[in-house]
């Protein structure tokens, strides 16, 4: 009975199949027109490096790619530390008056649309007289990923086990010490996720970055979003296919790196 219910039946293989394609096909097809000779990305020309070449001599690209990353680092790292301060706050102190509010006002950017967050960040960089650039854009996506930080570092606190950090402080740790010596250690991991978490959801950023940007400072989802309007480039499909290639490679690193560092491969990633 248990070896039925374990095999795969024709319905499922083809509803699998359908999802992956659904999920994987568009960017299989995106990452082959990459290498498409011809001007027209919906003409293919032969194979072809001439769009990555076109791609590192279009500087306007490269640069606002920098600016994405540079943004992203920026931006995640805020959020890392606010994020996790917030969650401490949260975890540690369960009856501080105002946890409710500031427990809302935390979260309210997991539900609140993109569109009336950069419109009021927009207002408010307005109203401040301040100049729209990088750090306008570093302190919206700081305001947007903070509390996703805050989310996975809250839900490590909640299942550690306290009485560690008692038993520090038992044997002469301050709290301070006891936090840095336990507590720190144990919830580094998901301080790590909630970063990278932070760091990819400003670059993909689109709809804030466009309320909050000025002068020189465009996002690469803005430029490609400019440039898509008249036309998709084959540049496009080159530097999409180029993130892509990125991607796959931290997370195929990260997989064996979670692989090595696990006893006998427990707990790891699978690839």
């Amino acid at each position: 009975m248990m070896a039925r219910a374990n095999t795969l039946s024709p319905f499922n293989i083809a509803a699998l199949a359908a999802g992956l394609a659904f999920l994987y096909l568009p960017i299989v097809i995106l990452v082959i027109y990459s290498f498409n000779a011809s001007r027209l990305v919906t003409v293919w020309g032969g194979w072809s490096l001439r769009w990555y070449t076109e791609l590192f001599n279009d500087r306007a690209m490269l640069d606002a790619a920098w600016m994405s990353f540079h943004v992203a680092l920026a931006s995640a790292t805020l959020a890392t530390l606010l994020g996790t301060l917030a969650a401490v706050a949260l975890s540690r102190g369960a009856n501080f008056k105002g946890r409710t509010l500031f427990s809302g006002m935390l979260y309210a950017p997991l539900v609140m649309p993109e569109v009336i967050t950069g419109l009021s960040l927009l207002l408010l960089f307005v109203a401040l007289n301040a100049e729209r650039g990088f750090w306008t854009v570093t302190i919206a996506h700081t305001t947007l990923t903070m509390c996703f930080v805050a989310v996975v570092v809250q839900s490590r606190l909640g299942a550690l086990d306290r009485s560690l950090e008692e038993a520090a402080m038992d044997l002469g740790c301050d709290p301070l010490r006891a936090f840095l010596s336990v507590t720190l250690p144990l919830i580094l991991p998901s301080i790590a996720a909630g970063f990278l978490l932070a760091f990819t959801l400003s670059l993909d950023d689109l709809v804030i970055a466009s309320f909050t940007t000025g002068p020189g400072s465009a996002t690469l989802p803005i430029r490609i979003y400019s440039e898509v309007r008249l036309g998709v480039k084959p540049e496009i499909n080159a530097i999409c296919a180029l993130i892509i290639g990125a991607i796959a490679v931290v997370i195929v690193v990260a997989s064996l790196a979670s692989k090595l560092s696990s006893p006998r491969g427990e707990g790891a990633a699978p690839l």
